[in-house]
């Protein structure tokens, strides 16, 4: 079975719609029997909030449901268990490295990585743009799946 944890800064936005959508394209891949999916935050800004409103929305309009998601933070022992640890930005990536104690066996990516287009997932929290992320989540948990 392969481990993926999503992560980004409050596990409220970027790392619950990418959660929610891998688990969505592997469900449809047939494939959920061989993933355990799940997301956290580097900080504890909002520990045991549910997913942000407008993130639930942009879900839900593609009948995607995150219903009992609440945020946690990321710990050493996450790198233990996941096999991939996959940041949505450059600065989840370095908070992640601290927070595990580094990335002695290669685990932490950029989810766009695995994509033709590198770059940071947008970040809806400043520009309020769900649709944006919404498309880099799927581009990016699209483009993962098919390494996997």
């Amino acid at each position: 079975m392969k481990k993926i944890l999503f992560v980004c800064h409050g596990n409220i936005c970027r790392s619950p719609m990418a959660e929610f959508i891998m688990k969505r394209i592997v469900a449809d891949a047939g494939r959920s029997g061989e993933f355990e999916i799940a997301s956290a935050a580097t900080s504890t800004e909002e520990i045991g909030n549910a997913v942000y409103p407008p993130a639930r929305r942009k879900l839900a309009e593609h009948d995607i449901s995150c219903a009992g998601k609440t945020a946690r933070q990321l710990t050493r022992r996450d790198y233990e268990h996941y096999d991939l640890l996959i940041g949505m930005d450059r600065y989840n990536l370095a908070n992640m490295r601290r927070m595990c104690g580094g990335d002695p066996d290669g685990k932490i990516h950029l989810l766009l990585d695995y994509t033709d287009h590198p770059r940071d997932v947008a970040d809806p929290w400043y520009t309020d743009d769900f649709e944006a992320t919404w498309r880099d989540c799927l581009e990016g948990c699209t483009a993962l799946l098919e390494t996997l």
